[in-house]
């Protein structure tokens, strides 16, 4: 292995490292605490599905 082949290998490395460093920030900042609700009739509405009690018969 050449040099210059260690030295791409070291920027390439480097460069995801930083780039994963940054995307947990980003996601630590902004989307850890984030919550989304679902609930089963605006779901079934959304989709056209006629929803049902639980426990009911068909």
């Amino acid at each position: 292995m050449t040099i210059s082949d260690k030295r791409l290998r070291r920027h390439l490395l480097t460069a995801v490292l930083i780039k994963l460093i940054v995307l947990t920030v980003l996601w630590w900042v902004f989307v850890r605490d984030s919550r989304v609700s679902v609930d089963s009739n605006t779901i079934g509405e959304r989709f056209g599905v006629p929803t049902s009690a639980q426990g009911a018969s068909k």
